[in-house]
């Protein structure tokens, strides 16, 4: 099933913009995943069964130094403009 998330991550603590591209970065190592950013958020684009062990997985590596939130919302397709 495709999905489309939409996330918005926000580390608690200064020099967050490297935590931000860094996690990023994580999303866009796999390739069967589309990722896009704007000034708001990040949309992914994949498959459920890909998508969410990826956000989760990059997720475990940011927390592991990092204190943040992150919001997520999910929608059922490829919710694109």
């Amino acid at each position: 099933m495709q999905i489309t998330a939409e996330l918005s991550l926000y580390p608690l603590h200064e020099g967050y913009e490297q935590v931000v591209w860094d996690f990023i970065a994580m999303l866009k190592k796999n390739p069967v995943l589309e990722v896009q950013t704007n000034g708001m958020s990040t949309q992914v684009f994949g498959d459920i069964d890909v998508l969410m062990p990826c956000v989760s997985n990059a997720m475990k590596q940011v927390y592991q130094t990092n204190k943040a939130i992150l919001v997520m919302k999910i929608g059922k397709g490829t919710l694109k403009l």
